[in-house]
């Protein structure tokens, strides 16, 4: 239960590295777009998007993951270049301002690698390689760590859920190793609120240790997702935050390695107190 029984060391660009297993690491988001839909707008001025993602290291964010085009139900679909244009001017600067690693969050092999030029030292693929399937060749000749995410186009309420996620995440990992990833640089995600009812999330985070079978870190996304709000009775994503964090925690509990927010402090003191209580012969866990 909790942390990887042993440390997983990622390998990053520059002879850096991030440690996974210790405690559950923080992703903080930030959105460069005009419609996602928590914050959309919000930040989709580049020096508006900096400040965040610096204030976000502020709070004790251990990862940024920074993307320029919505995954939201009916998102209005956006250009390579367009997404280029919101998100590279955005990695470069935080890149250059922080040492924290800053994930590029896309689908496209083309936004991929312009961030990747930019500084970022992560991608975090929603369709786990199966929308573009040549932005697993970019993560491997670059050498980066990836997020495969399971994803759905349309609900199924009569699917067994974690099945579903296992087989979909199964043919990502082949299609990653195939182009030459090494399996040691993937993390899944089971794709909380993609293309599933929201019952079918809750499974997944009650579920989520059945995915250790992948041999892989996890990544959990549940920050103020709807399934949130119909748990929780708010219809408002930002007054979802206990709601997340408590999610979150539960995730922790049964597996998560990463969990990717949008209200960083509150869930980097969920996380340092979940570690405090697992592992008290770490001492401090930070």
């Amino acid at each position: 239960m909790g942390s990887l029984t042993s440390p997983v060391v990622l390998t990053l660009p520059g002879g850096k590295s991030l440690t996974l297993g210790l405690r559950p690491l923080v992703m903080g988001i930030v959105n460069v777009t005009p419609d996602s839909f928590s914050d959309g707008g919000q930040f989709a001025d580049d020096e508006a998007a900096v400040a965040h993602g610096l204030q976000l290291v502020a709070e004790g964010a251990d990862i940024l993951d920074i993307g320029g085009e919505s995954t939201r139900p009916g998102h209005a679909p956006v250009s390579a270049e367009d997404e280029i244009a919101r998100t590279v001017p955005v990695v470069a600067a935080v890149c250059q301002q922080t040492s924290v690693p800053v994930s590029i969050d896309t689908m496209k092999a083309r936004v991929a690698e312009a961030a990747i030029d930019a500084g970022a030292a992560m991608v975090n693929d929603v369709w786990g390689f199966q929308h573009d399937p040549d932005l697993a060749r970019v993560v491997a000749e670059r050498g980066v760590p990836v997020v495969l995410m399971h994803n759905r186009v349309h609900e199924n309420a009569e699917l067994d859920v974690v099945a579903e996620v296992l087989a979909f995440l199964s043919r990502s990992i082949e299609i990653a190793l195939r182009a030459g990833v090494a399996h040691s640089q993937i993390i899944v995600d089971p794709g909380f609120g993609f293309g599933i009812t929201h019952a079918q999330s809750l499974t997944l985070v009650r579920d989520l240790e059945r995915l250790k079978v992948l041999g892989c870190p996890i990544l959990l996304g549940v920050s103020r997702k709807r399934a949130i709000g119909v748990a929780t009775g708010h219809s408002v994503p930002k007054a979802r935050v206990i709601g997340s964090v408590a999610a979150a925690v539960m995730g922790a509990m049964n597996g998560a390695n990463i969990v990717r927010v949008h209200d960083v402090a509150p869930h980097v003191d969920a996380m340092r107190m979940f570690a405090a209580i697992q592992n008290p012969q770490l001492g401090n866990p930070l």
